[in-house]
């Protein structure tokens, strides 16, 4: 099998380290191609303005001067273009992308493009507590034989799968939950501030208000100490809106 690992906290990430390490527990070829430097919060985002840059870094190893998307983009359809991965790999991101987090997260853009492209792909991330040890074994433990039930059983070309592990040591993991997205509003504005030179400024704060009232959640299974499995698909048509709108143009 041929792996692609990419993220959005940059090539130097610890995160990026546990994730190659757990490739190499699945596969003989990994190939590692990821931002020159962090791109959290980047999303599905394209660099079309702009050259983007690529760095050989070594034997299968490359940052690139952009997004996590460009990353995959350049790996699958230039890189890898005569041998395509078989199967793409995005984090350990440092912090968990639970619920609404996936709109703003390049962990899960990465996925995406790599779905987009054809690939099955799956996303992958650590939930921490702010200023506290990141449980780094955890993911590295648990990853390799979820990422290989998950591949053998296989899903649908136009689906991701979101996997989010909780801030526990291996052994204190309670299992593992098939889950849907949660709701949790991130990223209100602080109060405004003024910089030395008498400017304003605002810091994007990370203020949340999580749902905590179902069950089946990814919020609920993190909570729970569960791995949190989570298939996100990119056709986002609100069918039920859609057919109650049909009548405006009947």
């Amino acid at each position: 099998m041929r792996i692609l690992i990419s993220n959005d906290d940059g090539i130097t990430a610890p995160g990026l380290r546990v994730l190659e390490r757990v490739a190499r527990d699945l596969a003989k070829e990994v190939w590692v191609v990821a931002p020159e430097t962090e791109q959290s919060g980047a999303s599905h985002s394209l660099t079309l303005h702009a050259p983007v840059r690529l760095r050989r870094i070594g034997p299968r190893r490359f940052a690139v001067g952009g997004t996590p998307t460009d990353c995959v983009l350049i790996a699958v359809n230039r890189l890898m273009a005569e041998a395509r991965p078989d199967l793409v790999l995005s984090g350990v991101n440092r912090g968990g992308n639970l619920a609404d987090d996936v709109t703003y997260s390049g962990t899960i853009a990465a996925a995406m493009e790599a779905t987009l492209l054809g690939v099955p792909a799956i996303a992958l991330s650590q939930t921490v507590r702010d200023d506290e040890a990141v449980h780094w074994s955890t993911a590295e433990q648990v990853g390799p034989d979820l990422i290989r039930k998950l591949f053998r059983h296989g899903w649908p070309r136009d689906v991701l799968i979101n996997v989010n592990f909780p801030d526990v040591a291996p052994d204190q993991v309670s299992g593992v939950r098939l889950t849907v997205m949660g709701r949790r509003k991130v990223g209100d504005l602080l109060p405004e501030r003024i910089d030395p030179r008498g400017r304003p400024y605002y810091w994007i704060g990370a203020m949340r208000t999580d749902e905590i009232s179902r069950a089946d959640t990814d919020l609920a299974a993190i909570r729970a100490r569960a791995v949190s499995v989570t298939p996100i698909g990119m056709d986002m048509t609100h069918r039920a809106t859609r057919r109650n709108l049909q009548r405006l143009f009947d």
